[in-house]
């Protein structure tokens, strides 16, 4: 149990200290990735900046997550959902432009007129407060890979041990915190798990190179 995003933060930049992992930048997931993601970025002694996305919506229901996509367009979808609710390809694609539309307008929202990281050939780390279905860090770290990062690692305090281990296929390596056995939502590991306000996460960006 974390007490806050803070605390889950040190405690991830400990996990992520003791592997020797090494990054040029980390990208965390506003809003509730920015808190945790300060705290490695710090320890790691590198820049913080952020990426965005989306969840895809199933049609009617647009709160259950048919998939993800990141402000470039990088997607994932789940094909068992798909399937099982027979959603046309034309659905898909319109949702995931959808989706891109508006994680494009999150960015812009948070960094203005400042240009993204270039990743080529970099180390990069993924931060989240948490992992539940995968959704959105599959599509974060297909972004990330599709900008041509070096190695990818996806740090999360917390996540599903299913989740977690669906994420070694798109990441090169996955830390995290705690694998409840019994996981039944990112929220029910943290005291306090107050919803981070656009003003809050910005206050976790500094903007400048380390």
């Amino acid at each position: 149990m974390f007490e806050d995003r803070l605390d889950a933060g040190e405690q991830l930049a400990d996990a992520v200290a003791d592997r020797d992992i090494d990054a040029d930048v980390v990208l965390a997931i506003p809003r509730g990735g920015l808190p945790v993601g300060r705290a490695v970025a710090d320890r790691l002694v590198v820049s913080l900046d952020i990426i965005a996305v989306k969840k895809m919506g199933l049609p009617g229901n647009p709160e259950f997550a048919i998939g993800a996509a990141a402000a470039d367009g990088s997607a994932w979808v789940n094909d068992a959902v798909v399937t099982r609710h027979g959603i046309d390809e034309e659905y898909v694609e319109s949702e995931r432009q959808r989706a891109a539309a508006t994680a494009q307008e999150k960015l812009a929202r948070y960094r203005g007129d400042r240009p993204a990281p270039d990743l080529e050939g970099e180390p990069v780390v993924v931060v989240d407060d948490g992992v539940a279905t995968g959704a959105t860090a599959r599509a974060c770290l297909r972004q990330v890979h599709n900008a041509g990062a070096e190695h990818i690692v996806l740090a999360v305090p917390v996540g599903s041990p299913r989740s977690l281990r669906d994420l070694e296929d798109e990441a090169d390596e996955v830390v995290a915190v705690e694998e409840p056995a019994g996981f039944s939502a990112v929220g029910a590991h943290y005291r306090d798990f107050s919803q981070v306000s656009d003003a809050e996460a910005r206050s976790y960006l500094a903007w400048t190179e380390v």
